[in-house]
């Protein structure tokens, strides 16, 4: 159907708004979200980035339901978050998408609902590394990579939605990584599988405004290398490796303000604009230039 004058007028206004507002919001941060006694489930929970996020959500008041493969990671977390002060619900909870562990996923939501209540936020941070030369690669990492980092997005997603659409309320968020926009050498396994949570989250963003539910917030963190004991040898001659807490708190405090995408550190968002500008061999030198990358290896680690 042909648009008319009129709605043609009124798109070109609201883009002058949004381009005023966006340069608005430079300047003048949106408020910051209240926690208090929300229900906050996170994955991978255990240690690394899950665990200074649960920390920092039971700073500000939050409850917490944690989710990690290992009981006695996750346990400890549960103790530390306990010592803040915060209440604490642990499950030990496989995420991946294999039959068995699916099915895992829906018992223990199940769970979590008839123990806990619906969950406000729902951070899907569990994710597992395994690096090295694509054509050495075996085939059975290959395939839980793509498990664990982007199958288990849909299990939890498809729990943990519908209520939050019921109510118009709630916040997803998803941990990607920085590589998820630049492609790494020895990355080539994990790196499509975090670029496809990028996707994950920005259709699920627009499926979410289609459905007319503008209070359920879906937003993707996009970190930098961070000291996890993911990765050996993760570097850059010019930017320091993040850590797990700094990283926690960038992408809480972004999620907190209603941000669509957030980059850790914040630069890269800047970076990631100007390199969109630049010819493909610019980039690839200037890679090569800050000895961007990780060293080959061949064990894994989960977030």
């Amino acid at each position: 159907m042909k648009a008319s004058v009129g709605e043609t007028i009124s798109l070109l206004l609201k883009i002058i708004y949004f381009y005023f507002e966006s340069f608005y919001r430079l300047i003048v941060p949106p408020a910051r979200q209240d926690v208090r006694g929300k229900k906050v489930l996170i994955t991978g929970a255990g240690h690394g980035i899950g665990r200074e996020l649960s920390l920092e959500f039971a700073r500000l008041g939050a409850s917490l339901i944690l989710w990690d493969i290992n009981k006695e990671n996750n346990e400890d977390t549960a103790d530390e978050v306990r010592r803040v002060g915060a209440i604490v619900h642990s499950y030990v909870c496989d995420v991946t998408g294999t039959a068995v562990s699916t099915e895992t996923v829906h018992n223990i939501a199940d769970r979590v609902r008839r123990e806990v209540g619906n969950v406000d936020n729902a951070v899907n941070n569990a994710g597992i590394l395994y690096g090295g030369p694509v054509l050495t690669m075996q085939e059975k990492h290959i395939r839980r990579t793509l498990e664990v980092n982007t199958l288990a997005h849909f299990w939890t997603v498809r729990r943990f939605l519908p209520p939050m659409l019921e109510a118009n309320k709630g916040v997803i968020m998803n941990i990607a990584t920085a590589s998820a926009k630049s492609g790494t050498a020895f990355l080539v396994i994990y790196r499509p599988s975090k670029y496809a949570v990028f996707g994950f989250t920005e259709a699920l963003r627009e499926e979410i405004d289609r459905l007319g539910k503008p209070g359920v917030q879906a937003t993707v963190v996009c970190p930098f290398f961070v000291d996890t004991g993911l990765c050996k040898g993760p570097g850059s001659r010019l930017s320091p490796i993040l850590t797990p807490k700094e990283t926690a708190v960038t992408a809480m405090d972004g999620m907190l303000r209603g941000e669509q995408e957030v980059y850790v550190p914040r630069r890269i968002w800047l970076q990631r604009w100007i390199g969109a500008l630049l010819p493909e061999k610019v980039i690839t030198h200037l890679k090569k230039f800050q000895q961007l990358g990780i060293d080959p290896q061949y064990n894994s680690k989960s977030d």
